[in-house]
C-alpha cells in the first residue's frame, strides 16, 4: 500500500474531501498550492511560471492530480480557454519533468482527473472508455489532458485517468447551481432536457481515487460516474422531489442559454451516456447507484 501521496488541487471540492479520508487512513499526505501556508506538507508551485518546490516529492510513491482551472465559472474567451487547458497540461508537464529531475524518486503511480466531456456530445450513444474522442472545445482540452498524462508512462509510472461526471455534493460543483432554480420556483429542463447527464456522489467520487491507489491493476482510463446516468429532465425533475418544489414543463431553450453563457452552452447541453461497466469489472463497489438515494443523503429531512 502507498504510504505517503502528493494531491494537487488539495483545496477543491474533491481535493479537499479526499485529503480528509486519506488521511483518517494513515497516509501521510503532501500538497501543491500557489500559496504557501502553514501547513509544513504544503509546497509552492507556479505552473505558468514553470517553478515548483521539488521537495514536494520527497517519500511519496503515488501521485494524484486534480489541479486545473474551473470550466464552467466564467465566459470563454480565448485567453480563458487557454487558461483551461494549460492549468491541465502545463502542470502534468511540470510534475513529469521534476519527477525526471530526481533520481532518487519512489514515485509509481500517477492518478489524474480527467472527464467525460473527452468524447464530446453524443446523444444517446452507450459511451465506453474505448469511444473515439469527440469535438468542441471540452474534448479537445480532455484529450490534450490525457495526452500529457499519457507521458508518464515514459517515466515507467502506472497511470489512471478518472473521466469524472458531474460530482453531487452541497459543498460545492455543480449541484448547488442545479437546485438554486428548484429552490427559487423555477425548476425545468434546459435544451432538450433528453441530454445524458453522467453522476456520482462526492463519497463515490473519493472512494474512487482511493481504490484506484491501492489497487495496482487498475490502470488507464475509466468513466467516473455512478452505473446508471439520467436525462436532464430526469435529473432536475428528482432534486424538485427532493426539495418538495414544482418541476414546470417549460424548458429553457438553447437560445437562451446562449445569451447568458455564450461557448459555455456546449459543457451545459453536452450529451454523455457513459457506461460505468470498466469500473465494476475492476471490483469497486458504488455506494450510491441510484440518483434517488443520493440526493436523500445530500438532502437529509430536516430535524
Amino acid at each position: 500500500m502507498a504510504k505517503k501521496i502528493l494531491i494537487t488541487g488539495a483545496t477543491g471540492l474533491v481535493g479537499t474531501e479526499l485529503k480528509k479520508h486519506l488521511l483518517n487512513k494513515g497516509y501521510a499526505v503532501n500538497t501543491l498550492s500557489r500559496k504557501k501556508s502553514n501547513d509544513p506538507n504544503n509546497f509552492v508551485w507556479d505552473v505558468y511560471k514553470g517553478t515548483i518546490d521539488a521537495n514536494c516529492l520527497n517519500g511519496v510513491d503515488s501521485i494524484i492530480h486534480l489541479a486545473g482551472e474551473p470550466v464552467a465559472d466564467k465566459k470563454w474567451t480565448e485567453e480563458r480557454k487557454k487558461q483551461i487547458i494549460d492549468s491541465r497540461v502545463k502542470s502534468t508537464e511540470l510534475l513529469f519533468k521534476t519527477i525526471k529531475s530526481k533520481s532518487d524518486h519512489q514515485i509509481k503511480s500517477f492518478i489524474s482527473a480527467s472527464a467525460v466531456g473527452f468524447y464530446g456530445d453524443c446523444g444517446d450513444e452507450i459511451l465506453k472508455e474505448e469511444s473515439p474522442n469527440g469535438y468542441g472545445f471540452l474534448a479537445e482540452c480532455c484529450k490534450l489532458w490525457e495526452d500529457a498524462v499519457d507521458e508518464g508512462k515514459k517515466l515507467s509510472l502506472r497511470i489512471v485517468k478518472l473521466r469524472t461526471g458531474i460530482v453531487l455534493s452541497k459543498a460545492g460543483g455543480a449541484l448547488p447551481q442545479l437546485d438554486l432554480p428548484v429552490r427559487l420556483f423555477v425548476g425545468s429542463a434546459i435544451g432538450t432536457g433528453k441530454q445524458w447527464t453522467p453522476w456520482l456522489h462526492l463519497d463515490d467520487m473519493v472512494e474512487m481515487y482511493i481504490y484506484a491507489l491501492e489497487n495496482i491493476n487498475t490502470q488507464g482510463s475509466y468513466n467516473a460516474s455512478a452505473p446508471f446516468p439520467i436525462t436532464n429532465i430526469a435529473l432536475t425533475k428528482a432534486i424538485a422531489k427532493q426539495l418538495h418544489r414544482p418541476f414546470w414543463p417549460i424548458k429553457v431553450p438553447k437560445f437562451a442559454l446562449s445569451i447568458l453563457l455564450g461557448d459555455r452552452t456546449e459543457a451545459v447541453l453536452m450529451s454523455n451516456n457513459t457506461s460505468a461497466q470498466k469500473l465494476l469489472d475492476a471490483g469497486f463497489k458504488f455506494k450510491f447507484t441510484q440518483l434517488e438515494d443520493a440526493l436523500k443523503d445530500l438532502y437529509p429531512p430536516a430535524p
